[in-house]
């Protein structure tokens, strides 16, 4: 008797993701790899991250192998059928309309001075673009990285776009004389 099917998240996904990338994983060595690179452009809550793997194990998306001594840490790998479903997943032409959540936006919007919180966002997104940067540099030629070379590409560009729009609007202030 089959229960019902395990619902998939872009959490899921990107925990398949990373399997696929980095091959088998702790928990720990997953949040590693989570935080330098899909978290640049998709923030998943580290509780539901850590959760995730024994969540897909369970599904029959992962496997789980727990060290017989010491710390005794759980190794996750893709199975067959995680493979299956992060490949359909991922050639799939559905998506999700995008999102912005700048939280400096919103302070904008609720009436916050726009000068002091774009110039400090203007130095976070330079920050972010040297740390996308790096990765880009540091990054081989190994066609499995292909998909996470093309997201530092598109990383940068975004980062570099929302940069340039925040400069625009600061100069702009700047010549009017604005704060």
């Amino acid at each position: 008797m089959q229960g019902k099917p395990t619902r998939l998240t872009g959490t899921s996904y990107a925990v398949l993701s990373l399997l696929e990338l980095c091959g088998p994983a702790t928990p720990y060595d997953l949040k590693q790899a989570l935080e330098s690179s899909i978290e640049n452009f998709w923030p998943v809550p580290h509780t539901t991250f850590y959760a995730e793997p024994a969540r897909l194990a369970a599904a029959g998306l992962l496997t789980e192998r727990q060290e017989p001594g010491g710390r005794r840490r759980k190794l996750y790998a893709l199975t067959d059928e995680g493979r299956t479903a992060l490949e359909k997943w991922a050639n799939s032409p559905e998506l999700a309309p995008p999102q912005l959540r700048e939280e400096g936006v919103l302070k904008i919007f609720a009436g916050g001075d726009p000068v002091p919180i774009l110039r400090a966002r203007s130095e976070w997104h330079r920050a972010k673009l040297a740390e996308l940067e790096g990765y880009l540099e540091a990054g081989g030629d190994d066609p499995r990285s292909q998909g996470a070379r093309a997201s530092l590409q598109i990383g940068i560009s975004y980062n570099r776009m929302l940069l340039e729009a925040m400069e625009r609007f600061l100069d702009a202030q700047a010549a009017t004389g604005s704060s």
